[in-house]
């Protein structure tokens, strides 16, 4: 029996208690070692109707989008169509954020790789039509800028619907179409959907989202975020098969679809990340990239509302592993899958998730303490009389309406040297938080959390 095999009967035999375990109403799971792919499936897609969740059902994948968006500009640097390295405004020439020499320098490959600089998490709607991505770069004419760009790392959202528009503006058809004509079709997949009406006409995942512990995941209110943020994962679906046949491609040397130098490319260390644990050390060019002892990793997750997806390749085994939920407690789920599948199949051992030292040593809160802003909420960070760190969670804008409940206040502990973890967990995880820079006075300018929030005076 291969290994692949293997896999197979575990999964059959695992996934329905695993998800059962951690109240995952319905999830989808495809494997792929060389050219064989193994699949399975369990649970419910929409707990009010109680449809079966089946192999071919299609899940949103959240940000994951964004290696697809990287993709279709990858194939116009292959058409010599783009360059990476020239200024976004070279394509876009009505490209503003608030800082105008920061959009004269902000380049293709900063959008790429989360370091341009501006505020991300703008989740502006401007409308359902073709041209609401153009629509949506319009509004970001008085967004603040956090860092120049090139500095750092900060997770960017509304930089990857400027990297679509770009796309757009090139193939001169909307970023739908150019994902249709140039990834959908070459890839013969078959059960893929940018966006609702056409996620209808599959077996389609409803997303479920946790208010209340007690009453475990409910339906979600809505099925999606606004269109205007596809390129970056707002709306794009399909079945694990075709998202693992989209892993494939990027495996492989031969596909026609991409050239190796552009593959290469994208899985080439761009920027490194703080110490966070849930994210890979460093970014490529949409990839999150995983430094592990016995392999590098690449991968992606994404979330929308109530639905999780994780992706991760293995390119020297030939080895990927797609994950599609809709609820429930989805990080303890992947680890229990990826850690199995991934020791087996390739010898990688996936680390630990981060817990509290079991002796925490006495902190200086100077360099923690303050305010950290962004667009979607506020982190107060204070020490108590008896040297504890607590942060207060203020969500603001999309977050208040679509995660009020991580409103509240939150004790910090030491983990690794300037990132520090929460000290009670939330669905199985505490929280990293890294605190990077110096503001002169010994003071991080940054609460990092894959998003950098500016300190910022009382």
């Amino acid at each position: 029996m291969s290994k692949l095999s293997e896999i197979n009967d575990w999964l059959q035999e695992n996934l329905p208690g695993l998800a059962s375990q951690y109240e995952v109403p319905g999830a989808a799971v495809a494997v792929t070692a060389g050219d064989e792919v193994v699949e399975a499936a369990t649970g419910v897609l929409n707990k009010n109707t109680g449809v079966e969740t089946t192999t071919d059902s299609v899940f949103q994948i959240g940000s994951i989008t964004k290696v697809w968006t990287t993709t279709l500009a990858m194939q116009l640097v292959d058409e010599g169509l783009l360059d990476v390295d020239a200024p976004v405004r070279d394509y876009l020439p009505e490209f503003r954020v608030a800082d105008e020499e920061a959009a004269k320098r902000i380049t293709v490959r900063q959008l790429m790789c989360h370091t341009s600089g501006f505020e991300g998490d703008l989740f502006t709607d401007t409308g359902r039509g073709d041209d609401c991505v153009e629509k949506y770069v319009a509004t970001l004419h008085d967004t603040p800028q956090l860092f120049a760009p090139g500095e750092m790392f900060s997770y960017n959202n509304a930089g990857y619907s400027v990297l679509g528009r770009v796309v757009e503006k090139l193939r001169g058809k909307s970023y739908d179409e150019c994902l249709r004509d140039h990834l959908f079709v070459p890839l013969g997949l078959t059960h893929a959907a940018t966006c609702a009406d056409e996620a209808i006409m599959f077996r389609a995942a409803a997303g479920h989202l946790t208010p209340d512990e007690e009453a475990g995941p409910q339906v979600a209110p809505v099925w999606a975020l606004v269109r205007s943020n596809i390129p970056a994962g707002s709306m794009l679906a399909m079945s694990a098969r075709d998202l693992l046949t989209f892993a494939r491609m990027h495996m492989s040397k031969k596909t026609g679809v991409l050239s190796p130098a552009a593959i290469e490319a994208m899985q080439r260390v761009q920027a490194r990340v703080p110490d966070l644990a849930l994210m890979g050390d460093s970014w490529g060019l949409g990839w999150e990239l995983f430094h592990y002892p016995r392999a590098t990793v690449i991968g992606h997750d994404g979330g929308t509302i109530g639905q999780n997806a994780f992706l991760r390749l293995v390119p020297e085994h030939g080895v990927a592993v797609a994950l599609l939920t809709n609820g429930g407690k989805t990080v303890d789920l992947y680890e229990e899958i990826f850690r199995h599948v991934l020791r087996e199949l390739a010898g990688v051992e996936l680390p630990a998730m981060p817990r509290p030292a079991a002796e925490p040593k006495p902190l200086d809160g100077k360099r923690f303490t303050g305010v950290y802003v962004s667009s979607v909420g506020e982190r107060i960070v204070t020490q108590d009389e008896d040297g504890r760190i607590w942060m207060e969670v203020i969500p603001k804008g999309i977050m208040a309406e679509l995660s009020p409940e991580s409103a509240g206040r939150t004790e910090l502990v030491p983990w690794r040297d300037d990132t520090l973890v929460a000290a009670e967990p939330v669905h199985g995880i505490h929280m990293p938080h890294a605190f990077v820079g110096d503001d002169g006075q010994g003071r991080a300018l940054f609460l990092h959390t894959g998003r950098a929030d500016r300190r910022v005076a009382r």
